[in-house]
């Protein structure tokens, strides 16, 4: 099992919050994307980032699947033009 960890800031919580809708979204929609997880960060402490995404994947081929499917195409339009900033954490589970 792979675990994908992305953590995304926004410049507002609504722009967070339409992410977040959209991410979900892709539930159920790209084959390779097992599990779906995300939310928007409640402490706005200042180390916090303002949305975190875990998606699982069987393997590295899952994820590079989903990155470059159509319905994942389209949430990164919305996330790039709109995202202050990113970060991202790949691990497989044992």
């Amino acid at each position: 099992m792979l675990t994908h960890i992305v953590f995304i800031k926004f410049p507002d919580q609504t722009l967070a919050a339409e992410a977040r809708k959209r991410l979900l979204s892709m539930a159920g929609k790209i084959p390779s994307l097992l599990s779906i997880e995300a939310g928007v960060d409640i402490t706005r402490s200042g180390r916090s980032w303002d949305l975190a995404l875990l998606t699982r994947f069987a393997d590295q081929a899952g994820l590079d699947a989903y990155a470059i499917h159509p319905v994942h195409q389209e949430v990164l339009v919305f996330i790039r033009e709109n995202a202050t900033g990113s970060a991202a954490v790949d691990y497989i589970d044992p």
